[in-house]
């Protein structure tokens, strides 16, 4: 870990923090919620140590990034924008993508806006959301859920992040990281994170030391950046408008754990797995559905993920 290099590259009229590592063809990592570079830290070593150049930065409103304060400077434009900027800055014309969760998204946004600085994209959790004209996201997520969904939840400014302050970082850091239900995530109004206890132990993948360096983070920073991303969820919708129907021209692995809440959306699976998902993405190559697996596939199965993704690059 102490190889790793952390550099701050200004870009989009943010400065970025940037974690780095190996020499090679590039492989960039975006992050998820609520993540940061650090969540990429055994694909880092592993990929650098395989011939690659290893790059991942905190995405803005994370970590040691700046985090503008307005909700709507957090849209898909915005973040593949900063990224963009960060490759133009180091001198790199193409990339293989990684992303996960949030990461992911941004990923196919970033496919779809770019795709000529795409090698290959390997995507975890999140398949592509084709963008449904006649329904906005939110709504979308309402209607099948209800009100205290949690992305749901997570719109109006400022409520979530004094539900998230009734209990400490590294507790709330416990509580997202080792979630293992497949059920939809759901706060109510009065209940919220605060009644939760903590996880009885932490899995093997996952150390104090770990929480511990999430929650200084996101103690220095605070929620309200990452959480615009989901208040950004309807304005992507307008803005993605020109887009609808547009296919992912790329090379596409895609994987996800069978106990990700991801993949138990109604409708998902079969998305997945009865063409839908290869018509939007035409050169979707491989689907791994990884048994026994949550949603931060990337830290608890760190040596396959490693794997997976290097198979697939190495073809390129």
């Amino acid at each position: 870990m102490e190889k790793i290099e952390h550099t701050t590259v200004a870009t989009n009229g943010i400065n970025m923090h940037v974690a780095s590592i190996g020499t090679g063809p590039v492989v960039l990592f975006l992050h998820g919620f609520p993540e940061l570079w650090y969540s990429w830290r055994h694909q880092l070593l592993r990929l650098s140590s395989r011939g690659y150049r290893a790059i991942a930065p905190d995405l803005r409103g994370y970590g040691d990034t700046d985090a503008p304060p307005s909700v709507t400077s957090y849209t898909a434009l915005h973040i593949v924008g900063d990224l963009i900027g960060l490759l133009d800055k180091l001198g790199i014309e193409q990339v293989f993508l990684v992303g996960h969760d949030w990461g992911a998204i941004m990923a196919w946004y970033f496919c779809l806006f770019r795709p000529d600085r795409v090698k290959a994209l390997v995507n975890l959790s999140v398949a592509l959301m084709r963008r449904n004209p006649a329904v906005k996201p939110v709504d979308g997520f309402r209607a099948l859920f209800g009100d205290d969904f949690y992305v749901c939840r997570f719109q109006e400014p400022g409520v979530a992040e004094e539900d998230f302050a009734q209990i400490s970082t590294a507790s709330l850091m416990k509580i997202f990281l080792t979630r293992r239900s497949a059920e939809p995530p759901c706060m109510s109004k009065e209940g919220g994170y605060r009644n939760r206890p903590d996880p009885p132990t932490l899995p093997s993948w996952l150390s104090e030391e770990d929480v511990n360096y999430y929650a200084a983070k996101f103690n220095q920073k605070g929620f309200t950046g990452p959480l615009n991303y989901y208040r950004c969820f309807d304005l992507n919708w307008e803005l993605l408008a020109p887009w609808t129907g547009a296919q992912i021209k790329v090379p596409v692995k895609f994987m996800v754990g069978d106990l990700d809440l991801t993949y138990h959306v109604p409708g998902v699976k079969e998305y997945i797995h009865n063409g839908e998902f290869k018509n939007d993405v035409p050169d979707l190559q491989d689907v791994v559905v990884m048994e026994g697996v949550a949603h931060f596939i990337n830290q608890e199965k760190a040596d396959e993920v490693s794997e997976h993704i290097y198979d697939f690059i190495k073809k390129f």
